[in-house]
């Protein structure tokens, strides 16, 4: 098509995991596709999964995934505003990718002034982005029709009309009660919210798309307004998610034939997505539990990390899963532990700030000599690394790709040897390798280079598979599988000329 400058896009919801996100994802690649230069943007997100951009910011992983899609590097413009829930009412707050403080929701949903300079400062992240890229692809948080919210609102309407976005309400026919949640959310808009509404994608939709003929007519008619796409329900093709309520369906069992990997289901485990390689990977079956009869029969247990590691090490001493992972270590299976995970790995994790909460030390698990200080200074980064550097040393240096995001100092004990999982491109040091089976690190995304996974199964399974698993090839298939299954059942040609139009 004619490649005119495109009006922003935004994909907004009549509620939580609607699918706006993934949606978003194919319009991103759709629109790349055609030759245009897309970005995504939310200008706040609430998730635990968060990444390091290559300038050292963190950002919510749901960005990530749509600037992948798009072919382009993530960078905090993308997301400006993230919360990261420390507490059942609490949260870290980062802007422009770097902490700048921990506040209660009461406090901070109730700050007018401090939710209108979020806003302004979300806004000139949004123009930086849109003075870059065309179409800039936006998406809202939970529902649009929040009334006790709107005044505060800095993600849904307020920012599609700044931003003067064709808007599109994705509502999840799955869950039931779609007439309602579309009607209503439609008509508790105000009139210049309601402007900027320019259709409706019907998602997760199951069974035959001709049945709901007269369901689109009836939802045109109520609302004004056309249904533009009716997405089927799919299962075969993953994006990655990051809302921990995916957890729930990933609580699978130990299978006959596979490696188990049982990994420790914490109360505020963070970046999940770290484990997500291991679902694709044949060789794998991974599975989120705490049970400690479960945990003690997988091949191999992992710690995964926490925004808040002292009290989740805490809940699994007194759940019983901390001792059930000291008796598999003991029975000779494989631990590793990935940034907070890794920190409960040692003797000891110490918060003399309190960063965290209220506990000042706690003992860890002692499977390394290591020792943890937590402190107030968050490190963001993305490394480059050699695996295993000391077995390693004919291979071709820093050939691995990960990210740190945590706070504290882990520090080896006086007695203990140096003995590290990584060296880093930049001369320093990371992890802590005891023996095959034991090991832990600071790094996310480890787990997605080749040459970790295959150490990871060694001795595990009777051969390795005929070529490593490529993890980076895998997601580009699906986002063009993502594209091409959104592109069928949703009216490109409708999107495209209304994005081209005039208000």
């Amino acid at each position: 098509m004619d490649k005119k400058q495109l009006k922003p896009i935004m994909l907004v919801g009549t509620c939580s995991d609607a699918g706006k996100s993934i949606i978003n994802a194919a319009f991103c690649r759709i629109f790349k596709q055609d030759g245009f230069s897309p970005a995504p943007f939310k200008a706040q997100n609430m998730s635990l999964n968060s990444f390091s951009t290559p300038e050292g910011g963190e950002m919510g992983r749901a960005q990530v995934v749509q600037a992948e899609a798009c072919g382009i590097a993530p960078h905090t413009d993308m997301n400006p505003i993230l919360l990261k829930p420390t507490t059942d009412i609490g949260s870290q707050v980062i802007l422009h990718g770097h902490a700048v403080g921990t506040f209660s929701a009461q406090a901070y949903f109730r700050d007018a002034l401090q939710k209108e300079t979020l806003f302004r400062e979300a806004q000139v992240a949004y123009d930086r982005l849109a003075a870059r890229f065309n179409p800039i692809v936006l998406e809202g948080a939970g529902s649009i029709s929040e009334l006790n919210l709107r005044e505060r609102d800095i993600t849904n309407m307020r920012m599609a009309i700044y931003a003067g976005a064709d808007t599109y309400l994705v509502a999840d026919i799955d869950r039931g009660g779609v007439f309602g949640s579309v009607y209503g959310t439609i008509a508790l808009l105000t009139p210049e919210e309601r402007a900027r509404m320019k259709g409706i994608i019907i998602n997760k939709f199951r069974g035959d798309i001709t049945l709901f003929d007269e369901g689109k007519r009836m939802l045109e008619e109520l609302t004004g307004l056309p249904v533009v796409g009716i997405v089927p329900y799919f299962r075969d093709i993953y994006i990655e998610e990051e809302d921990s309520v995916v957890l729930d369906r990933k609580r699978r069992t130990r299978q006959e034939g596979k490696i188990n990997v049982a990994i420790v289901l914490l109360p505020r485990m963070s970046n999940f997505t770290d484990f997500d390689v291991l679902e694709h990977d044949a060789r794998f079956n991974p599975y989120y539990t705490n049970r400690p009869e479960e945990i003690e029969k997988a091949d191999i247990i992992v710690l995964p990390g926490s925004k808040n590691t002292l009290a989740d090490l805490q809940t699994i001493w007194v759940n019983g899963a901390a001792d059930a992972v000291v008796r598999a270590h003991h029975a000779g299976k494989k631990v590793i532990g990935i940034c907070g995970g890794y920190q409960m790995m040692g003797i000891r994790i110490d918060d003399p700030e309190h960063t965290e909460g209220n506990l000042s030390s706690i003992a860890g698990l002692g499977l390394l000599p290591q020792t943890t200080v937590l402190h107030t200074e968050k490190i963001t980064r993305q490394n480059r690394f050699t695996f295993l550097p000391k077995q390693t040393a004919s291979r071709t240096a820093f050939p691995d790709k990960g990210y740190e995001i945590h706070t504290g100092d882990t520090q080896t004990l006086p007695d203990a040897q140096e003995s590290p999982v990584a060296q880093l491109e930049d001369g320093r040091k990371d992890g802590y390798l005891l023996h095959a089976s034991c090991w832990g690190t600071y790094l996310h995304g480890i787990l997605d280079n080749p040459d970790v996974l295959d150490y990871l199964a060694e001795g595990l399974v009777a051969s390795q598979a005929e070529k490593p698993f490529d993890y980076a090839a895998y997601k580009e298939e699906q986002y063009d599988r993502l594209a091409a299954w959104v592109r069928a059942h949703v009216d490109f040609d409708y999107i495209y000329r209304t994005a081209t139009e005039g208000d």
